[in-house]
């Protein structure tokens, strides 16, 4: 009964096409393919293990998070919405995993992508389903361009997270309230710079306190490679993703260029 209901739970987050959508795309074949397992258990929204005992982290995505006996953390909302929705997805399937960057994180957990064995593409489900955000580094960027829209199509519909005030797309001036978490920023650029090797992206005409965005000299090769001018982003409407810290105002570090969506 209990997966039954977990079925019929994320059928309602994802419609039949969205599902077949996820089950077309992408091309994995530029990726490296690597063990496959089935599914035992489910951790939270974004880690799962293999009856071989390997545990995966899905690479490229957030789920809303768990305490995990984090003495003090509150759970996300719809976190354990996310779990179910990954445990009627996965559990007792077979998974493939596909690499597309480092393959272990410090935890030795495997950073793969999922894919079922009639084609569903767990992360792309999961994204679209509203139940999952985008969450990229820079040693890990494949099929991010593939994900960022699942997770636009899922946002403009207000599917899951994206109906909920926690998830919200911030404005700078609203970041400076959000130090310490990861969130999405959107707004205009006011000015952008190259200062000591490092690049600039401010939001505000003060860049003391205004929200920037900062890009360190060994990053910003990664952005001259992906045709991404940091100066190139006065003026434009972006939106940023990334953990907010505080220095000289509200500070999003980018270390790779699909962290700023570029919209004018």
């Amino acid at each position: 009964m209990a997966r039954s209901f977990l079925l019929f739970f994320v059928l309602l987050l994802l419609p039949p096409a969205l599902l077949r959508a996820a089950a077309l795309e992408p091309d994995f074949s530029q990726l490296a393919a690597g063990e496959s397992g089935l599914a035992v258990e489910v951790v939270d929204g974004d880690t799962l293990l293999l009856q071989s005992g390997t545990e995966i982290r899905l690479v490229g995505i957030q789920a809303p998070k768990l305490p995990l006996g984090r003495r003090g953390f509150a759970a996300w909302p719809l976190a354990e919405e996310a779990k179910q929705a990954l445990e009627a997805m996965a559990l007792g399937h077979e998974l493939t995993l596909y690499y597309g960057g480092r393959k272990k994180d410090r935890y030795g957990r495997m950073l793969a992508h999922l894919v079922r064995a009639d084609g569903l593409w767990i992360q792309g489900a999961l994204l679209e389903g509203g139940m999952a955000r985008v969450y990229s580094f820079r040693d890990n960027r494949s099929l991010i361009g593939d994900m960022l829209a699942r997770e636009r199509s899922a946002r403009l519909a207000t599917r899951g997270i994206w109906a909920h005030p926690y998830y919200a797309v911030r404005t700078p001036e609203e970041a400076a309230y959000h130090v310490g978490s990861f969130q999405l920023v959107e707004g205009r650029v006011v000015d952008s710079a190259i200062v000591k090797r490092r690049g600039y992206i401010n939001f505000g005409e003060d860049w003391k306190s205004d929200f920037t965005i900062a890009i360190q000299p060994k990053d910003r090769k990664q952005f001259g490679a992906g045709g991404a001018d940091i100066l190139a982003y006065k003026g434009r409407i972006v939106r940023v993703r990334g953990w907010i810290k505080s220095y000289n105002g509200a500070m999003i570090e980018a270390t790779h260029p699909e962290q700023i969506e570029v919209f004018e």
